[in-house]
């Protein structure tokens, strides 16, 4: 990591409904962020519409677009004019039947840095992902940027350790989350309490483990289910970064917000000396978990 200190960014935001609203909203966050001085911003999953995978329509791969393509484009282009590493998350056309959910990392001189495709793809009520996104092919490697290695991962993944840990193997620097996540509407205040708290407990988790800052954009606002199929979602914001013993550095709440943070890059090394978990890993005894389960 080049930065003793980083500044960083997370636009939290409420879908506006249409790509071009919704890409001039966050081109004006990047650039907010970039005269605040933060050197990266973090966007949420999916953020150039509504969250579309409440339903399965066939349409909505229409949304999709291809890596490189019209919004690397238009993200590059802001990110070099402010000077500032931008995570985007996007609807990739890999190919006619195709599709990924796709984190792409524009460095700060507009270069495309790197992509990461989501490995961990869900199928629950109202996140019918499966029907829109095969499974990522790119493994859980950090993207080179000029800030360093950012070990980039998307939502559903956020409740893997495995996912964490080995992104913190290969030399990440950063764990980042772009997510979408919230509440169904039947669920009652204490149901809310505990998703929200497990949500935030498991990322400030792979923090505590891997002696790595972490930081989580979600989107906010009521999405309604598409033609009424379904209850929809409130997406719960609650953005935050934590540093690497897993302390709460910054957090949201439900709105509309860009949330900053500054960490201190050299407090990983020193997180990792007096807690070497690395260290005392018996990886002569994991064996098992490449397995699914253990009969």
């Amino acid at each position: 990591m080049k930065e003793e200190i980083l500044k960083v960014a997370l636009a939290q935001r409420a879908s506006l409904h249409d790509r071009d609203s919704n890409m001039d909203a966050l081109l004006g966050d990047i650039r907010s962020a970039a005269a605040a001085g933060a050197a990266l911003i973090l966007l949420p999953e999916l953020h150039n519409s509504d969250y579309f995978c409440q339903v399965e329509q066939t349409a909505n791969f229409d949304l999709a677009e291809p890596v490189p393509g019209p919004s690397t484009a238009q993200l590059a282009a802001v990110a070099a004019e402010a000077g500032i590493v931008v995570v985007a998350s996007l609807f990739e056309k890999r190919a006619t039947g195709l599709y990924h959910n796709t984190a792409v990392v524009l460095d700060s001189d507009g270069s495309i840095a790197g992509k990461y495709r989501k490995m961990h793809i869900p199928d629950d009520p109202g996140y019918h992902e499966k029907f829109y996104f095969t499974p990522g092919d790119l493994g859980f490697m950090p993207i080179e940027t000029s800030l360093g290695k950012l070990g980039v991962l998307v939502c559903w993944d956020q409740w893997y350790p495995e996912a964490a840990r080995l992104m913190a193997l290969a030399g990440a620097d950063l764990l980042l989350y772009p997510t979408a996540i919230g509440w169904d509407s039947r669920d009652d205040e204490e149901e809310r309490q505990r998703q929200l708290d497990a949500w935030i407990t498991v990322q400030r988790g792979h923090a505590v483990a891997n002696g790595l800052p972490v930081l989580a954009c979600n989107r906010n606002g009521i999405e309604a289910a598409p033609s009424g199929k379904g209850p929809g979602i409130a997406f719960w914001g609650n953005s935050f970064v934590a540093g690497p013993q897993g302390e709460v550095v910054a957090r949201a709440d439900e709105q509309n917000q860009l949330l900053f943070a500054e960490l201190s890059m050299k407090r990983s090394e020193e997180v990792r000396r007096i807690w070497p978990f690395l260290r005392d890993r018996r990886i002569d005894a994991y064996a098992n978990l490449v397995r699914r389960f253990i009969d």
